[in-house]
C-alpha cells in the first residue's frame, strides 16, 4: 500500500470531489505531489501548459463552460504570480476553481534568505484571489484543511479556493480514508417568508417590471424564464447572464436595450448578479424598487440601494417566489413598449456598428447552436457582449469586470477541452492574442479541438480608437508589428487559414468546427467604428442625471 502523505492525500482528495483534469505546470517545488500523481493518472490526467497564466486560464475557462469545480497547480512564487490574473479573474466571475501553490521550505517562509521562488506574503496574496485559503504543512491537520477547503468551493458563492503547500511538507506522513475525502456542500440559506411576501408585493405594484441576471443565473435558466413570463419583465445580462433567456425570446433584452428603458422602470429583479452597472451607473431615484435574490449576502452591498433583500438560493428562491406572486396586473403595454425599445436599439445599433455585426453574424451562422463563445477585450468582443445572440446558459463567456486581456485563447483552450461535445470560439484580437498563443502548442500535444478568431489591425485597436475618438489622433503606443498568424499556427502543428471577408470567416470557420483540429483564423481588419456608446451609457436616473 502506498505510503499516506499531505502529497497522495492532495491527489486522493481532488479524485474524490469530482476532478478528472489538472491544468498545470509543473516544477521542483511540487514534484512530490506530481510523483504521487503518477501513480493516480486513470483517475486524474494533468494537462501541463507553457505558462502558468495558460494553466490557469484554462482551468477558469473549463469552469466557466461547464459550472462544476477545476483545479490548477502551479510553482510559488513567479508561477504564482503569473496566474494570479486568471485567479483575480475567477474571482469576479463566480468560477470554482481549486489552486494548489506550492511553496519554499517552512522553514524559511518570510525569513527573506533567498528561496527560488521565494516572494513575501504568498499567502496572504493568495487569500486576496480565493474566498478560502489553507497553508497545509502539517500531516495531522492536513485532511480537515482539506475538508474545509473543498467545503468552501462547494458552499455558497462559486469563487477560487487556494491551498498553499510547501516543498518539505508535501511527504509528510497523515492518515486518512478515502472513501470520506467527497465533501458535500453546506445547507444554502432558505428564503425567509416574510422576505419573499415583502418582494412578491413589491412585484404586485409595478406596471413596468425588469430582472437582471448574472452569471449567478446560469442553473436556474427555466424558473428565470418563468418569472419573466409570469410577470411580463425583460430580462437584461451584459456580460456573464447570457443564454439564461434565449436571446429570441421576445422579453429577452441587451443591455444597450435595458437601458433605454431603465428610465420607464418602477421595479428591477436582480438575480445573481451585483446589479452594480444597474443601479450605480444607469443611477436610481425615489421611483425605482430593487429586488435582490442572491445567495451572497454581501451582494447587497454592491448596489447599496435593495428595496427588499432576499438572501438565498435561487434554486430555493425562485420557486418560492413563483408560489407566493399571486394575480398580476396587466403589463400588455409594458411588453409592447419592451418589442418596440427592442427594434429600435437594434436597428441603431445595425446602423451604427455594420462592420463588426457583419463578422459576427458570419460567426453566428457558422457555430452551432451549441456552441460556446469567448470574448477577448478586442473591438468584435466588445460588441458581441449585446449583440451575439445566444439559446442557453454557458454558451457566451466574457471576462466580466475585470476585462482580463489576454485571457481568451487559453481560457478557450479549458473550454474546450472541458466540453469535448461541442464547438468551442475564441475571437481575440493580434494584441489580445499573443499573450497565450503559446497555448496552441498545449492544445495540440492534448488533442484539444477548439478555434481562434483572430482580429488583426495590427494594432491595440481599442486604444488607438479612443486616441482617434478622444485625443484628437496623437497615437501613442497603439501600433503593433504582427506575426503571420496562418503560419504561426501551422508551426505549432494547428491549421491555420485566412479570411477576409465574413462571408470567407463563416465559410472557414464552419469548415473548423466541423473538424477535431486546433485551428487558427485570421481576419485582416482596419478600423472600426466606437462601441462605447453601447457599452458606457450615461446615468438617466438620480442625482447628476
Amino acid at each position: 500500500m502506498t505510503a499516506q502523505t499531505i502529497a497522495s492525500l492532495a491527489v486522493d482528495s481532488l479524485i474524490a470531489n469530482g476532478i478528472d483534469t489538472l491544468y498545470c505546470v509543473p516544477g521542483v517545488q511540487n514534484d512530490a505531489f506530481f510523483d504521487a500523481l503518477y501513480h493516480r493518472r486513470d483517475r486524474l490526467t494533468p494537462v501541463h501548459a507553457r505558462h502558468e497564466q495558460g494553466s490557469a486560464y484554462m482551468a477558469l475557462g473549463a469552469a466557466l463552460a461547464t459550472g462544476q469545480p477545476q483545479a490548477v497547480s502551479v510553482v510559488p512564487g513567479p508561477g504564482f504570480l503569473n496566474a494570479s490574473a486568471a485567479l483575480a479573474t475567477a474571482h469576479s466571475l463566480n468560477a470554482p476553481v481549486m489552486a494548489l501553490v506550492g511553496q519554499i521550505p517552512s522553514g524559511t517562509i518570510g525569513r527573506a534568505t533567498g528561496q527560488l521562488h521565494e516572494i513575501d506574503g504568498q499567502f496572504e496574496i493568495l487569500g486576496k484571489f480565493t474566498k478560502h485559503a489553507e497553508h497545509v504543512a502539517d500531516g495531522a491537520r492536513a485532511p480537515a484543511q482539506l475538508t474545509d477547503a473543498w467545503r468552501a468551493l462547494r458552499s455558497g458563492r462559486p469563487q477560487p479556493v487556494g491551498l498553499e503547500i510547501p516543498v518539505d511538507c508535501w511527504l509528510k506522513p497523515t492518515d486518512y480514508d478515502r472513501g470520506t475525502l467527497a465533501v458535500p456542500a453546506r445547507a444554502t440559506p432558505v428564503p425567509k417568508a416574510d422576505q419573499l411576501d415583502a418582494a412578491a408585493r413589491a412585484i404586485r405594484a409595478a406596471r413596468c417590471p425588469m430582472i437582471v441576471v448574472g452569471g449567478g443565473a446560469h442553473a436556474h435558466a427555466a424558473n428565470v424564464r418563468a418569472l419573466a413570463h409570469r410577470l411580463g419583465a425583460g430580462v437584461v445580462a451584459y456580460r456573464t447572464g447570457h443564454g439564461v433567456m434565449p436571446a429570441s425570446d421576445a422579453l429577452s433584452l441587451t443591455n444597450p436595450a435595458g437601458h433605454a428603458l431603465w428610465r420607464d422602470c418602477d421595479l428591477v429583479i436582480g438575480l445573481g448578479t451585483r446589479l452594480a452597472t444597474q443601479t450605480v451607473a444607469w443611477g436610481l431615484d425615489a421611483a425605482m424598487t430593487v429586488v435582490h435574490i442572491d445567495i451572497d449576502a454581501s451582494a447587497f452591498r454592491s448596489s447599496d440601494a435593495t428595496t427588499v433583500a432576499v438572501h438565498a438560493d435561487l434554486a430555493d428562491a425562485l420557486p418560492a417566489l413563483l408560489d407566493v406572486l399571486g394575480e398580476q396586473p396587466d403589463r400588455s403595454a409594458w411588453c409592447a413598449r419592451i418589442a418596440a425599445v427592442k427594434a429600435t436599439t437594434a436597428n441603431a445599433i445595425a446602423d451604427t456598428l455594420a462592420p463588426q455585426l457583419a463578422w459576427l453574424d458570419a460567426i453566428r451562422q457558422a457555430l452551432p447552436a451549441d456552441g460556446v463563445l469567448l470574448d477577448e477585450l478586442t473591438q468584435i468582443g466588445f460588441v458581441s457582449r449585446f449583440a451575439f445572440p445566444v439559446t442557453a446558459p454557458r454558451q457566451f463567456l466574457s471576462t466580466g469586470y475585470q476585462g482580463t486581456l489576454g485571457w481568451g485563447i487559453a481560457a478557450a483552450i479549458g473550454a474546450a477541452h472541458a466540453r469535448r461535445d461541442v464547438p468551442v470560439v475564441s475571437i481575440t484580437g493580434d494584441g489580445g492574442a499573443l499573450f497565450t498563443i503559446t497555448e496552441l502548442a498545449t492544445a495540440v500535444h492534448h488533442r484539444i479541438p477548439v478555434n481562434i478568431v483572430v482580429m488583426n489591425d495590427n494594432a491595440y485597436g481599442n486604444v488607438k480608437g479612443i486616441q482617434r475618438d478622444h485625443y484628437g489622433g496623437r497615437y501613442i503606443a497603439s501600433d503593433l508589428t504582427s506575426p503571420d498568424f496562418v503560419a504561426l499556427a501551422e508551426s505549432f502543428g494547428a491549421t491555420g487559414a485566412r479570411a477576409e471577408t465574413p462571408d470567407a470567416l463563416s465559410d472557414a470557420l464552419a469548415t473548423a468546427v466541423a473538424s477535431p483540429d486546433v485551428n487558427v483564423i485570421e481576419v485582416p481588419v482596419g478600423e472600426f467604428p466606437s462601441p462605447w456608446p453601447y457599452i458606457l451609457m450615461p446615468k438617466l436616473r438620480g442625482t447628476g442625471a
